[in-house]
């Protein structure tokens, strides 16, 4: 299985970043399934560097094989959704970009890609979502899936273009502003609309 991401695709993330101009196309990189981290598991941080910043995003898994896919035919490609965690090594992804490097080292890493608890996505309107996280019960992120630049059903349409997509792989679909820092005993929950999802500790 293999591990879509999608970046840049909430107008006021691309804000808070600096980003002047929002991204016509979907913004694309990967993470390999080393990535994963789920059950609940606690977070541990690298030591290889001082700024692990999260991301909270709505995952979903795809369900059946497909290649080229019509955005108006998405919907049948997917079954279940989440909330995640796409970690990112914020200090090391500025040091390669500033280089003009590729950056996947700090955003790839293993245990960067949290998963929480999926639930089904049948009978639901999915640019209606709305989902959150709390750290340290404090609410760090919150935002609906209609604020997306590209919809979910468009980003499986784009991803498909260039990588089939296979039964159980899954797509992060992208971070609302808020993001930040962690640090050694940080708690953080994840919802969908009032369920938790998602429950884990830094370490």
């Amino acid at each position: 299985m293999k591990i879509i991401c999608v970046g840049w695709n909430y107008p006021d993330h691309n804000k808070e970043m600096s980003r002047t101009e929002l991204p016509a196309e979907p913004t694309l990189f990967m993470k390999p399934d080393s990535a994963i981290l789920k059950d609940g598991k606690p977070f541990f941080i690298p030591d290889f560097s001082d700024r692990i910043e999260y991301e909270t995003e709505i995952v979903i898994r795809i369900n059946r094989l497909g290649k080229n896919i019509a955005e108006k035919f998405a919907p049948r490609y997917y079954d279940a959704m989440t909330v995640g965690i796409d970690f990112t090594a914020r200090d090391l992804q500025q040091t390669l970009r500033e280089k003009g490097q590729p950056w996947e080292i700090s955003k790839a890493f293993d245990n960067s890609a949290v998963l929480g608890e999926f639930i089904s996505t049948e009978d639901v309107d999915m640019t209606k979502i709305q989902f959150s996280m709390k750290m340290n019960d404090e609410l760090r992120q919150s935002a609906c899936t209609e604020e997306m630049i590209f919809s979910i059903n468009k980003i499986i349409s784009y991803a498909s273009k260039y990588f089939t997509l296979k039964k159980g792989d899954l797509i992060f679909t992208g971070t609302p502003s808020g993001v930040g820092r962690v640090d050694i005993n940080d708690h953080i929950e994840g919802y969908i609309e009032n369920n938790k999802v998602l429950d884990f500790f830094v370490k």
